[in-house]
């Protein structure tokens, strides 16, 4: 009799459960229903963008090119906020730090590879902070003067910094960015003594160029073309592979004469980690439709700025293998982390 007792309570139990189940179902469908209409109805309010760099830089011309198009795709305004400090950490911990709902993104930079080598205590991981999204663009370098300056080439300028070694100064829009570790790579390849001047951005660096003091600095082709087309800066080198065709006479530097010499500035956006894969999917197929747009195309060949648009995953491992390529060459130079 204590059998059957027992078999009728378990039953009833089991009834009992199955009572909840519709429940615990309905509860599962609207969690997912809630979490599904975020990614489909994305974007619903303008993305701010922000860019470590200051206005009229690399950086910005790049963000002004492009971020019109985007917005046009995406249905909402791409928003720039700038925050130029510390060679751009102050806008990768901004970006770190936000929700990861596709409305904050960051206009990365080789920074992102090369930061952590360079200061103490950021409060950022490029592996694990950030969510990749895609490139948007590569460009040259340009080796820029001021006319006054009395050297007319490369071989001109060693030879005038070997003479008057700790004189001679160079601009850059921060210490560990592409553009100082461009003139490290030169100070080490001819051994010269040049003094690093780190400003806040290139638009505030190039500004003090024109005036002659700092006498040089490595430039994005884009910003520092209106002044070499005008005769303010003179170009000595660009810093590829090849002959830019916008400054087509204008040599390499290792046609210079500055031997396995290689350079190039980098951007693209990120956003912060965790952000959902169906947001950052949108996000870079955007890009992507942007990119093949004629007035984007056209812009960025204005801007000397050579369209690069990658996967997610190609962009990680560009991030990735530019960590370890600078991280030597910050090591050799003996910059010290601030």
């Amino acid at each position: 009799m204590e059998a059957p007792g027992g078999q009728a309570e378990w039953g009833q139990e089991i009834m009992k459960a199955l009572c909840w189940l519709p429940v615990a179902l309905g509860l599962l469908l609207g969690t997912s229903a809630q979490a599904q209409p975020q990614a489909q109805t994305y974007p619903d309010k303008p993305i701010r963008v922000v860019n470590g760099f200051g206005a009229g830089g690399g950086t910005d011309l790049l963000l002004r090119t492009i971020l019109p198009k985007l917005g046009e795709i995406l249905g909402q305004q791409l928003i720039i906020d700038y925050r130029p400090a510390a060679g751009g950490n102050l806008a990768m911990d901004i970006v770190a730090k936000a929700p990861p709902d596709g409305y904050t993104l960051l206009m990365s930079s080789p920074g992102l590879a090369t930061n952590p080598f360079l200061y103490k205590d950021l409060g950022w991981d490029a592996t694990k902070d950030f969510a990749p999204i895609s490139l948007l663009g590569t460009v040259q370098n340009v080796l820029v003067v001021n006319p006054a300056l009395p050297a007319k080439s490369i071989a001109e300028l060693v030879a005038l910094a070997r003479k008057q070694p700790g004189a001679l100064n160079f601009a850059s829009p921060g210490a560990g960015t592409s553009l100082h570790l461009a003139a490290e790579l030169l100070k080490e390849a001819e051994n010269i003594d040049i003094v690093h001047v780190p400003y806040k951005g290139g638009g505030q660096a190039m500004n003090d160029v024109l005036s002659g003091k700092p006498e040089m600095m490595f430039q994005v082709i884009g910003a520092a073309l209106p002044y070499i087309q005008s005769d303010k800066l003179r170009a000595l080198a660009v810093t590829g592979t090849k002959r830019s065709s916008v400054l087509p006479d204008v040599p390499t530097m290792v046609e210079a004469g500055v031997p396995n010499y290689s350079a190039y500035t980098w951007n693209g956006l990120l956003a912060p980690a965790g952000t959902p894969r169906a947001i950052v999917d949108t996000l870079h197929a955007a890009i992507v439709k942007a990119m093949n747009d004629p007035s984007v195309v056209e812009g960025y060949a204005r801007i000397g700025q050579d369209q690069a648009v990658s996967t997610p995953e190609e962009f990680t491992k560009l991030i990735a293998d530019e960590t370890v390529k600078w991280s030597a060459v910050i090591k050799k130079a003996n910059i010290k982390p601030q």
